[in-house]
């Protein structure tokens, strides 16, 4: 069979052994095969992960019959959590495995662009490729972003002779990621991931020991399963888009798609464990991926309450106050007003001036972050919704925005728009407070003693 790149998309010795058979085999029994065997060597975070991982397994069997392939990344914060152990087993279980570390865009895309149909891709370590020391890895992030989806292709250039020629290479193949700290993968092509966040076991959890040797022959026989079942029902998983929870939508349809067709196919309680897995998954992801500015909106989100205008003085503090606060060291220094002001600039934020007792003063208006809060964060929990509802007011402010004080022929402000960069209130219930200039920024952290003095 091939697929739309003009490539055979099945292969191996094995598998075309085995489609030559007809298959009585039930898929419920079969992915209830691949989970058991999953289980004896892993320990999984969660039932949900664990019916995730083994969904992906099958469904790289039919990876012709799906318009995209999610990628799978094992992630944890620490090594000994199982990663390299759950790859290790994969390799077992999926079709035409590549089990591989480090490799370089030279040797990876002719491999995926194999006329024998590309490999199921194993990519440990896979933090050494987008960590902080990574170099040079753009190609390979290009490929593992764009071949998720069927058609993708990798444009590159080779010499013939003495001539430069263009050509395009199929980038279209499952892959699985193994790596330390999800923190260091990027957000696009997190976005394309089924994430297991691995940790270390227990003293109480324990699995069977795992000896390629003795288990190879095991974990083949039921690869070799796997794809005689597949093959059986390829009229079922043609063209076919099943229903998907409302929670599962964008690109986590393109997903989690694949996987949902492949438990619909095997029936029993699997379409129900499907659905359950997307929806944990996708619940579990809204709000971690992003980066600082996803972190901006919500830790502005929790400190606001029910204010309606925070002053920008006010709102840093609160910000340097939260438990755990990056902002304390954002960049090796204390967030300030003008990355403040630059990074809610991206979310179309920016601040006004308020007249306060007489003052113009800067800040940030509530209702200026609602729309961003509702984009890019989850609902706020009951106890949030019930403080942002009540909002503060202050007879004091005014409700129109000031212009900025113009400055004198000599480059001069005014004397009152001078005190008034020199002090900022906040608006918190009934009254305005006072707050020092120094509140703002790095000058807030230092010391005002003068050893001098005695």
């Amino acid at each position: 069979m091939s697929g739309s790149d003009g490539r055979t998309l099945r292969g191996t010795t094995a598998t075309k052994t085995h489609r030559q058979v007809k298959s009585n085999h039930d898929g419920t029994a079969v992915l209830d095969e691949v989970h058991a065997m999953l289980a004896r060597f892993i320990v999984f975070p969660s039932p949900e992960n664990l019916d995730a991982v083994t969904l992906w397994a099958v469904h790289t069997h039919a990876l012709d019959m799906f318009e995209t392939t999610p990628r799978l990344a094992l992630l944890s914060p620490e090594p000994g959590s199982g990663k390299t152990r759950a790859l290790e087993i994969l390799e077992l279980l999926v079709l035409r495995p590549q089990l591989t570390v480090n490799v370089s865009p030279a040797y990876l895309f002719p491999k995926v662009a194999d006329e024998a149909g590309p490999p199921t891709i194993l990519y440990d370590e896979i933090d050494t490729v987008f960590g902080a020391k990574a170099r040079d890895n753009e190609d390979i992030r290009g490929m593992l972003n764009a071949g998720y989806r069927r058609g993708a292709t990798a444009g590159r250039c080779k010499v013939v002779g003495k001539v430069v020629e263009t050509e395009e290479l199929p980038a279209f193949a499952a892959v699985a990621l193994a790596g330390l700290n999800d923190r260091r993968l990027p957000d696009t092509l997190l976005s394309r991931c089924i994430v297991v966040k691995m940790r270390r076991r227990a003293p109480g959890e324990h699995v069977e020991p795992y000896r390629r040797r003795t288990h190879e022959h095991e974990g083949h026989a039921l690869r070799d399963k796997v794809a005689t079942w597949v093959d059986s029902v390829r009229d079922r998983l043609a063209g076919v888009y099943p229903d998907l929870p409302a929670e599962i939508t964008d690109r986590n349809a393109d997903v989690w798609e694949p996987l949902i067709a492949i438990a619909d196919a095997a029936g029993g309680a699997w379409p129900e464990r499907a659905r359950g897995s997307a929806v944990a998954a996708v619940a579990a992801s809204q709000g971690e991926r992003g980066g600082a500015g996803v972190d901006l909106l919500r830790d502005t989100r929790t400190v606001f309450g029910g204010d309606a205008f925070v002053t920008t003085a006010v709102l840093l503090d609160r910000l340097y106050d939260l438990e755990e606060s990056q902002w304390n060291n954002y960049r090796s220094k204390p967030l300030d007003a003008r990355v403040l002001s630059e990074m809610l600039g991206d979310y179309e934020i920016g601040p006004d001036q308020k007249k306060i007792r007489g003052r113009n003063i800067r800040g940030y208006q509530r209702y200026k972050f609602e729309d961003a809060w509702t984009r890019y964060l989850p609902p706020p929990s009951s106890e949030e919704s019930d403080t942002s509802a009540t909002s503060a007011t202050d007879p004091h402010v005014e409700d129109t925005p000031v212009p900025s004080p113009e400055k004198s022929a000599t480059g001069a402000t005014s004397a009152t728009a001078d005190a008034a960069r020199r002090t900022h209130t906040s608006v918190v219930g009934k009254r305005a407070k006072r707050i020092p200039r120094s509140v703002v920024g790095p000058k807030s952290r230092k010391s005002t003693h003068n050893p001098k003095e005695k």
